[in-house]
């Protein structure tokens, strides 16, 4: 211990000169959680930030000591964890953990040599005790594993408290693991006496363990993330086969959410420059009128041929406005005004693939920008292969003010289409800039992966797959999809364990599809043609969808009925899904039941927690089998793709999905795949049509920030 103490005093006198830390920074445990090596603090990680790392130390496990490579027992080894954390919820972390003793070793040829084990862990902090108090959480490590032996498995509590540049904790556990590890009482101390550096030491329940965090400035990585360096370099345990382990953790946020009237942006905007033009020319013409007459001749020209400039007619205000929402590559344009003055425009989004709602604030902002007629108003229609998904109606000048000051707009926000607007006449021909007859190509991965198995760490095949879709009729047009491996792991290999399930190249789908609009609310989409489900399959899938006035509550029946081309067999399955969209805290909850692909039946729950155009969601299923995941969704494209051209349109996929699961409430951890599977096409009603559930008034109302940010963005 006189090391130890010799080495803290070292370090404090370093650091005493410098400025402190306002606040102790929330590192990763080696065991999952936010916390210190081997305990958790009080802290979690915030919402919409997600953090992946890997450190060395296996910790001890509940297997027989002949897994863990000493006679005498469990200990801590030189190994493999690997993880993925998440806040998903003010207050709520969660984690998908694996350890490993070695990466490829295979279990089933070296049985008494390995330990691999997929974990996953929550921990939440409790709300309502003032911040001046302390902080309070409780949490769970291994929760669900298997029934006889679930290796990790801890339940926790723990309180924490910051004074100056400390933070205290301490906490009391129950865990199934030897040595004492968190079974009982545990505390630690964390000093932060510079921002980018940390000591931490900590008792366990079983010893003493002592280390130092170092972090890396943002700016050295291009301000995307955290990069923190660990290293525990002390532990009194008994039971180590080394003294020193170490880690590296990398955090990031998902997305940085618009806000209105933000602090750090300019104020007012410096937006709608000709706006301001015209309205100063406007009132020194009203005002100075007279005063006009009594001017020099040439001093009077030049004042008229300033006010006559920007003095523009409504036709050429909205050809001004057609032209550039084209610019824009926006498609199926149509505007027209009428005498009110109403200005009504109708247009296809393809270039905001990732959220409508960006083509919409685009929208409302040019039309602010370029219209200048006194009391008008504005009607827009969002368009879907010719179907009329969303109306949006309002005044122009009340949303000019929201775009320059924040204030909140008045609008009238309805699905499906616009009431009628009389006497509307059209600017150029209508439906300008034709969206069909042009393919639209989506480039993104196909992975088929296993984590945590008896024969690696992580096995994958990756193929590049390719969706073409292209829009020939109103609500209708051709879907084919293709793929080309790229990468694989050994295992993949044909005659290989995961051989089967390799991605293959060639076509995986072809399909016409048929889009009906129908009363109430109700949409209605066929696909016929070849589906590769494993195998080659041709037939028809049909999904019947209603959505909410206000979005919250939706609906979806599908049904499937495949036969196969080699045999005289065929698959057939029915659904029924419900979804509440909680829309003010960005947390979707999903329930489907019914009979799937391959002949299981039963209930899967969903809850997914948003965070811009990505979500982390957490699921659970019982059909034949009990299995428990976590799983992601990101966009692998820009928010803005490039505009179509003639022959057509490349991008990246939207929302590429991949989730990680586990058997659960099972002796054995058996690997299960295609459980609670259902066909799923690229052009579908939920994410191509209904923008992911999310084209409702109650979600452009909670997202006001984003339809201003979209035009002071793209304008």
């Amino acid at each position: 211990m006189s090391k130890l103490t010799t080495l803290f005093s070292g370090v404090f006198m370093l650091g005493a000169p410098f400025t402190s830390a306002n606040q102790v920074n929330t590192y990763q445990s080696f065991t999952g959680f936010s916390g210190l090596f081997n305990t958790p603090n009080a802290e979690v990680i915030d919402k919409g930030n997600i953090v992946i790392g890997y450190n060395n130390q296996l910790a001890p496990s509940a297997f027989k000591a002949r897994y863990s490579h000493d006679e005498n027992g469990a200990r801590y080894v030189d190994g493999h964890n690997f993880k993925f954390s998440a806040g998903l919820f003010e207050g709520l972390e969660v984690q998908g953990f694996l350890a490993a003793y070695s990466i490829h070793t295979d279990k089933f040829a070296d049985k008494n040599s390995e330990i691999r084990d997929l974990s996953f862990n929550a921990k939440y902090q409790v709300p309502y005790i003032p911040k001046d108090w302390f902080d309070l959480a409780i949490g769970v490590r291994d929760f669900g594993g298997r029934v006889k032996a679930n290796a990790y498995q801890t339940y926790y509590i723990v309180g924490s408290k910051e004074i100056w540049d400390f933070r205290f904790s301490a906490g009391f556990g129950d865990s199934n693991q030897p040595l004492g590890q968190m079974d009982g009482a545990f505390a630690g101390v964390e000093w932060q006496p510079l921002d980018w550096m940390a000591l931490q030491v900590e008792h366990d329940g079983d010893a003493v363990n002592a280390g130092l965090r170092l972090t890396v400035p943002r700016s050295w990585i291009y301000d995307v993330g955290t990069l923190t360096l660990t290293s525990k370099f002390y532990s009194n345990t008994e039971h180590a086969e080394k003294d020193t382990f170490w880690g590296v953790d990398f955090s990031m946020p998902l997305f940085k959410k618009a806000k209105l009237n933000d602090p750090t942006e300019a104020a007012p905007a410096p937006i709608l420059d000709n706006h301001k033009k015209r309205e100063a020319a406007f009132e020194a013409h009203y005002q100075q009128q007279r005063a006009l007459a009594q001017k020099p001749l040439e001093e009077a020209k030049q004042e008229i041929a300033e006010r006559d400039e920007y003095r523009k007619s409504l036709t050429l205000q909205t050809r001004e406005l057609k032209n550039a929402l084209i610019d824009d590559g926006l498609e199926a344009i149509s505007v027209g005004f009428n005498r009110d003055p109403h200005i009504v425009v109708s247009f296809e989004n393809y270039v905001f693939n990732r959220n409508d709602i960006d083509a919409i604030g685009l929208v409302l902002g040019r039309i602010a920008e370029h219209i200048d007629e006194p009391e008008a108003k504005y009607t827009i229609q969002l368009l879907n292969r010719g179907i009329p998904m969303l109306s949006v109606r309002g005044d122009i000048d009340n949303y000019r003010e929201f775009i320059n000051t924040s204030s909140t707009p008045d609008m009238d926000i309805r699905r499906g289409e616009m009431d009628p607007i009389g006497s509307v006449s059209w600017v150029g021909m209508p439906k300008a800039n034709s969206s069909y007859f042009k393919p639209r190509v989506t480039i993104g991965p196909s992975l088929d992966s296993h984590f945590g198995t008896e024969i690696g760490v992580y096995d994958f095949s990756l193929a590049i797959k390719a969706d073409v879709d292209v829009p020939m009729w109103y609500g209708g047009g051709i879907s084919v999809s293709a793929e080309t491996e790229v990468a694989k792991t050994d295992d993949y290999e044909t005659g290989k364990a995961f051989g089967r399930f390799a991605k293959n190249s060639g076509v995986t789908q072809a399909t016409i599809y048929q889009t009906l609009d129908l009363p109430y609310g109700i949409y209605n989409q066929t696909h016929i043609g070849f589906f590769k489900e494993f195998n080659d399959y041709t037939g028809i899938k049909n999904e019947t969808t209603w959505l909410s006035e206000n979005g919250r509550h939706q609906l979806n029946a599908e049904i499937g009925y495949l036969e196969y081309d080699d045999y005289d067999l065929d698959r057939d399955y029915q659904t029924l899904s419900y979804r509440y969209n909680w829309v003010e805290q960005d947390v979707s909850f999903h329930a489907t039941a019914g009979r799937f692909f391959y002949e299981d039946s039963g209930v899967k729950l969903e809850t997914r927690f948003w965070f811009g155009d990505s979500y982390v969601s957490i699921f659970a299923q019982d059909t034949d089998v009990q299995v428990a995941g976590i799983a992601f969704s990101i966009p692998l494209t820009p928010r803005k793709d490039m505009a179509p051209i003639r022959y057509g349109q490349i991008k990246g996929n939207e929302a590429w999905r991949h989730d990680v699961s586990s058997r659960i409430g099972n002796e054995m951890n058996y690997i299960t795949v295609g459980r609670a599977h259902s066909v799923k096409t690229p052009v579908n009603l939920d994410k191509t049509f209904l923008n992911q559930g999310r084209l409702s008034s109650s979600y452009i109302y909670s997202n006001l920030a984003r339809l201003r940010e979209a035009y002071l963005t793209y304008r």
